[in-house]
């Protein structure tokens, strides 16, 4: 059984400013620098008029792991992000592996203006295919996906803010 995950958050800046920094190269690295965990990568990235593509490989220590996690995964988890997004509409989607764990995360976001500034949200499932654990494992994965693109937000905000 899989897990919807939607999660919103906000920024201060417009969305085409936004949209800027998730489609830029520079950005991307700089964000996986200070947020990647362990051998942050940006792995692909493709641009054209309509759509820019990219795929980052992230790593988080086992130390940082729950013992739940750690256990299933025997080291360290390694998490491959691929998005893709079309400027028109400022809509992606995004595809979320994990090492060692048969499941995935899929979904759709969507970023708009806000009278206060812009939201970015992220819609979709997390699946993961273990009898008896998977449901925990899922939660645990939602849980975490939320909170990195909590962290991702206020990445962003300070990225442009020093680029104002």
């Amino acid at each position: 059984m899989a897990r919807r995950i939607e999660h919103r958050t906000t920024s201060p800046r417009p969305a085409r400013d936004v949209y800027a920094a998730l489609v830029d190269q520079t950005y991307l690295r700089d964000r996986l620098a200070a947020l990647g965990g362990t051998n942050p990568e940006l792995v692909a990235f493709t641009t054209t008029d309509q759509t820019t593509s990219y795929q980052l490989r992230q790593g988080v220590p086992a130390d940082k792991l729950p013992s739940v996690a750690r256990g299933l995964l025997g080291g360290d988890l390694v998490i491959d992000r691929a998005e893709s997004w079309t400027e028109a509409g400022r809509t992606g989607t995004v595809e979320v592996t994990l090492n060692g764990v048969p499941g995935r995360l899929d979904g759709t976001i969507t970023l708009v203006d806000t009278a206060s500034g812009s939201e970015l949200t992220l819609t979709g499932q997390v699946k993961v295919g273990i009898p008896i654990m998977g449901g925990k494992l899922e939660a645990l994965i939602a849980d975490q996906v939320a909170q990195l693109l909590d962290k991702e937000t206020e990445f962003t905000a300070e990225w442009l803010a020093r680029r104002a």
